[in-house]
């Protein structure tokens, strides 16, 4: 067993919590719970617990390559194109060299399952998916993360020249790919590239997650045809997952009421994405420049499961990015008006129905997944984003980061007092 002492809830309510790393599982929470012999006890003074986030869209295939794969102009398809001519070739070693440590950053900011996406085409062949399928494995086998892959083929799927990207969609599976993918909305027929992933995903018995309208055109509505078709399979709620939907954002409200309510109804889970597609999105607009993010208030307001990610970490299609889950939340509170707790629940219980996981937080019979951090409650937690962390997985200690800051005057102070003022020299 191990205590979590001296904490705070989301609330700000004082609580302990122990948590049995044999099961898994929170068993007891409380204002003041008594450790006992064989305990161990984490001292949680001036850190809030709360469930522990996920990253439910990363591209760990990709991620740190920044410095050897600079994008020129920002954009997206600049962006797509620098990983064809500068990533596409890389080794599985090589790709593992860069994905490794960005992963670990994720479960230091406490980050505990992962779903991770990866570029395939002619020119990478399958070192790219070899790579991250060694990286999930060896995840498990140190009980660091869970990690899930997502097989993310070139396109078209449709017409000429899709021969070779369908057949990576139609044997990724056998090779160890969890869940299949694509940015079908860059395809020549969207709904049919959409339909032959479904097929494929339906005859493997898997879950799809696929790159959604991430486009500023409001007559992009590849969300419609993914709603529609996963009601026709009768799919179980967070089997299909759509992430960006960022055309959704620049519709008339009564259109995204309805595609809204289309989503909720099919159970397809919707992943915004504020780091990378306020990165790349709108910069051919000179004023009143576009969030690029999906409708998360109409999509919430029906019901939807609505989750968010940190997607591209220092590579081509973000430059910047901290592998840290309270970004992605600061930033569906400040960019996408959600408040605190809606934007921690994107980043934590959401995600985690959309990767199929159960719940968890300091709640008793919830797993053990959690995540200490600095902070007097939720908000301040958000607002500080500090660095002083504690993770479990599976109520095991996973990941501990402490961080010590001093000021240093040139006089030293007695503690807790401030410098004086002279009213003469400031009146």
């Amino acid at each position: 067993m191990t205590v979590l002492a001296g904490g705070r809830l989301a609330d700000g309510t004082p609580a302990d919590v122990r948590v049995d790393a044999s099961t898994g599982v929170v068993v007891e929470v409380g204002p003041s719970l008594v450790s006992t012999a064989g305990e161990e006890v984490v001292d949680c003074t001036g850190l809030v617990v709360l469930d522990a986030p996920v990253e439910p869209h990363a591209h760990l295939d990709k991620a740190g390559t920044w410095p050897v794969a600079p994008n020129p102009t920002a954009d997206l398809m600049s962006a797509v194109r620098t990983w064809a001519t500068e990533l596409s070739h890389r080794s599985a070693d090589q790709i593992l060299e860069t994905a490794w440590p960005v992963l670990e950053d994720l479960v230091l900011h406490g980050a505990v399952a992962v779903r991770t996406h990866v570029n395939l085409s002619v020119a990478s062949g399958w070192a790219p998916l070899e790579a991250l399928v060694a990286l999930r494995d060896e995840a498990a086998r140190t009980g660091l993360a869970d990690v899930q892959v997502v097989a993310l083929p070139s396109m078209p799927l449709t017409g000429d020249g899709s021969a070779d990207n369908r057949r990576v969609v139609e044997e990724a599976i056998g090779r160890g790919a969890d869940l299949l993918g694509g940015a079908v909305h860059i395809d020549p027929d969207p709904d049919a590239a959409t339909a032959f992933v479904l097929a494929v995903a339906e005859r493997e018995g898997v879950g799809v997650d696929l790159h959604t309208d991430e486009t500023l055109e409001p007559d992009a509505v590849g969300l419609v045809h993914l709603a529609r078709r996963v009601a026709e399979l009768g799919w179980r709620p967070g089997r299909a997952t759509a992430s960006h939907c960022v055309s959704l954002g620049v519709q008339p409200a009564g259109q995204q009421a309805e595609t809204a309510a289309l989503v909720a109804a099919a159970g397809v889970s919707v992943v915004a994405l504020p780091q990378t597609n306020l990165y790349l999105q709108g910069r051919e607009r000179s004023s009143a420049v576009p969030r690029g993010l999906t409708a998360t208030r109409a999509l919430l307001a029906a019901g939807a499961n609505v989750a968010a990610g940190g997607d591209n970490v220092r590579d081509a299609f973000n430059a910047v990015g901290r592998a840290d889950p309270l970004e992605t939340a600061a930033l569906m509170v400040m960019a996408g008006h959600l408040t605190p707790a809606e934007a921690w629940h994107a980043v934590g219980a959401a995600g985690r129905v959309a990767m199929a996981l159960p719940p968890a937080g300091p709640v008793v019979g919830a797993r053990a997944d959690l995540l200490c951090v600095e902070g007097d409650d939720l908000t301040s937690a958000l607002a500080r984003a500090g660095e002083t962390r504690t993770v479990l997985r599976g109520g095991r200690v996973v990941a501990r980061s402490v961080v010590r800051r001093s000021l240093l005057p040139d006089t030293p102070a007695e503690p807790g007092t401030r410098p004086a003022t002279d009213p003469q020299e400031h009146p």
